[in-house]
């Protein structure tokens, strides 16, 4: 079971096949301004989102760590990244 220790929330599976890492950030926690890369508009300050990295790159820095609508990740199995 994943752990905030481990630095995520749980492991996903992705319609990718890929496992995936991920983390529930509170809107109080979300200062600053991300694109989410499943409907490509911002993420605002204040709005509670995820954050997912591939769970094999895990400790590889933030290249591949992206912040996503909640909805967005959601439906990510239904529609292409733009």
């Amino acid at each position: 079971m994943a752990s905030r220790v481990l630095g995520y929330d749980r492991i996903e599976n992705g319609p990718d096949g890929r496992e995936w890492a991920v983390r529930a950030i509170p809107g109080q926690a979300a200062q600053k301004v991300y694109r989410c890369p499943g409907c490509d508009q911002e993420i605002r300050g204040g709005v509670p989102h995820v954050v997912a990295w591939p769970k094999d790159d895990y400790g590889q820095g933030v290249h591949d760590r992206r912040h996503w609508h909640t909805p967005c990740w959601n439906a990510r199995g239904r529609r292409r990244v733009r």
